[in-house]
C-alpha cells in the first residue's frame, strides 16, 4: 500500500509519449472517437505504478474497493492520425469521500497542439457491496500526494476549462 514520505514530492500529472495505430483509426485515419478512451486509460495505468509505486489491482486488494467510470466529459478538439506520436497527459484533479475525477489531454508530439480534454469521474465502490463506499484515510493520502491544484475544478465549466488549456498550450508554444 501506498505510504506518503513527507520529505517527497510527488509528480501531480503522468506523461506518455504514444503512437496511433492503425487497428485505432477510422477510414478516414484518424483515431476512432471510442478508442480515445482506451488510450488515456493505458497511459495513466502505465505510469502511476511509476511514480507512486502502487499498482493498482494491490489497492483494489487491500481496499476492497475500486473506481468505477460514472461519467465522462470529452472535447475532440483537433484529430490524431495514424502513425502520429501524441502525448497523453492525465491528472487528478478532485476528490472527495467517494469521488475522483481524473482530467486527460492529448497533445501533438511537440505539446503545440491541444486534441482531446477528457474529465473521467469515477465512484469508489466497496467489492463485496456493490455500492459506492468511502475512501480510507489510507487512500486519501494516496489521492492527497497525487492531487493536481492548477485546474481548479468546477464540474459545470468544462469547456471553460477546455478554453483555458487550449490558450494555455498556444502560450507555451
Amino acid at each position: 500500500m501506498f505510504i506518503v514520505d513527507p520529505h517527497r514530492e510527488y509528480a501531480k500529472e503522468t506523461e506518455s509519449r504514444v503512437v496511433i495505430r492503425f487497428q485505432d483509426c477510422d477510414p478516414l485515419k484518424h483515431l476512432n472517437n471510442a478508442k480515445y478512451f482506451d488510450y488515456f486509460f493505458n497511459a495513466r495505468e502505465d505510469q502511476v505504478p511509476g511514480l507512486y509505486g502502487v499498482e493498482i489491482s494491490d489497492l483494489i486488494r487491500s481496499q476492497e474497493a475500486y473506481w468505477v467510470v460514472y461519467n465522462h466529459h470529452i472535447a475532440y478538439l483537433k484529430p490524431a492520425n495514424l502513425g502520429e506520436w501524441v502525448k497523453i497527459v492525465t491528472r487528478l484533479i478532485w476528490f472527495d469521500e467517494n469521488t475522483i475525477v481524473v482530467e486527460y489531454l492529448m497533445l501533438d508530439e511537440y505539446k503545440s497542439h491541444l486534441k482531446t480534454v477528457m474529465w473521467s469521474t469515477l465512484k469508489y465502490v466497496g467489492m463485496n457491496t456493490s455500492r459506492t463506499t468511502s475512501h480510507s484515510d489510507e487512500v486519501k493520502a494516496y489521492l492527497n500526494a497525487m492531487l493536481y491544484t492548477g485546474a481548479d475544478y468546477d464540474p459545470t465549466l468544462f469547456n471553460e476549462r477546455v478554453d483555458r488549456l487550449k490558450k494555455e498550450v498556444q502560450i507555451n508554444v
